[in-house]
Order: structure tokens, then sequence, then C-alpha cells
């Protein structure tokens, strides 16, 4: 019995192996793959807004030297695209 048991574990090992792409797909597909280039651009896009946001925010309390010099650097990269 021990056997038999041993050997239907051998079986699903090796079948889970040479199928872990399928399983992959299949259980955890990726997001970004059905993307359009449309859709890759919108996604960008909101991100982008979205930053720019949070440093106008941040920048809008206490003015322009409330931000670091890495995040005046980043505003001014993310306002030329």
């Amino acid at each position: 019995m021990s056997e038999l048991l041993f050997l239907i574990i051998i079986v699903v090992a090796v079948l889970v192996f040479f199928n872990r792409d399928w399983i992959k797909n299949r259980f955890f597909p990726d997001k970004q793959k059905n993307y359009t280039i449309d859709d890759q651009f919108n996604s960008d896009k909101r991100e982008r807004e979205k930053e720019i946001d949070r440093l106008l925010s941040k920048m809008g309390k206490n003015g322009i030297n409330d931000l670091s010099p890495k995040e005046r650097k980043r505003l001014d990269e993310l306002s030329k695209k």
C-alpha cells in the first residue's frame, strides 16, 4: 500500500513539473499580457498623473520648498512628458 502511495505522489509531482507553465497561466494569469497599446498608454498616464497630483498636493501646503531636490527633479521630468 505504501509503495502505491509513493508511486502516486511521484507521478503527480512529475505531472505538475511538466505542466507548471499551464498551471501558472491558468491560476495566476498575467494581467498585463492582454493589454493593448492604448490600455498600456492610459495606465502609464494615470500613474504619472497620480504621482504629479501627490507632488503638487505636497507642494501646495508650504510651497516648492517643501519638496526635496529629488522630488523637484521628478516633478520636472513628469511635467515634460
